[in-house]
């Protein structure tokens, strides 16, 4: 078994990143092998819309024609038992590079035939971790949740049952002081960190165990 997991926080060692690696852990103590791509690492674009991967005596079918570093990280992907994706909110969304990847990591399998929605021939679960600065409230008040609907099930039609894991409110600096942010307080969002925080590790866990069975 091979699980993969993506971190798409340029951020190492902050919360998309420890959650991920939570997850991991929670893959492996099913005895799955692990990786981890820090997708900000990688040098890549989004999809060029070459339809390389719709042409029907194409050596592309299927499969993402752009040569760059992502690709082999999409070749390892297709081969994979389990794929984790984490990545903080900015703005509203993803991040760039995360929605860079799903651009390419998708695309290659949809189809345009009305009798087959997709050329990927396996079912491989999915786990989607999203970390964002704003309450449960606010993320559910307007249209987060919506959101990450829309990608669990697109994710779910195409490569395999996806489910969700957000967390809310966290810690975004060791010092808020240093940043125009007075609308947080630092101290609470520090014993968030200490306090709540740990459960949403070990929820990360149990999802990347529970990708097993």
């Amino acid at each position: 078994m091979k699980t993969i997991a993506i971190n798409g926080s340029p951020r190492k060692g902050w919360n998309t990143h420890i959650l991920t690696e939570e997850a991991l852990k929670g893959a492996a103590s099913k005895g799955s092998e692990t990786e981890l791509v820090n997708l900000y690492d990688l040098n890549f674009k989004g999809c060029i819309s070459c339809f390389e991967c719709k042409r029907r005596v194409g050596k592309s079918l299927g499969r993402c024609a752009a040569r760059d570093d992502l690709k082999p990280v999409l070749d390892r992907i297709h081969e994979c038992d389990a794929l984790i994706i984490g990545s903080p909110i900015y703005i509203a969304e993803v991040t760039a590079a995360v929605r860079a990847l799903i651009e390419r990591l998708t695309f290659q399998y949809i189809t345009y035939n009305k009798d087959k929605t997709t050329f990927f021939t396996r079912r491989v679960p999915l786990l989607l971790i999203y970390t964002m600065n704003v309450s449960e409230d606010v993320m559910k008040s307007i249209g987060y949740a919506e959101k990450f609907k829309f990608y669990e099930d697109r994710f779910t039609a195409l490569i395999g049952p996806a489910k969700t894991l957000t967390c809310t409110e966290t810690w975004q600096t060791t010092d808020y002081a240093k940043y125009e942010m007075t609308m947080f307080d630092g101290d609470e969002r520090k014993t968030r960190r200490e306090t709540v925080f740990p459960r949403d590790k070990r929820k990360a866990f149990e999802l990347g165990a529970g990708l097993f069975g």
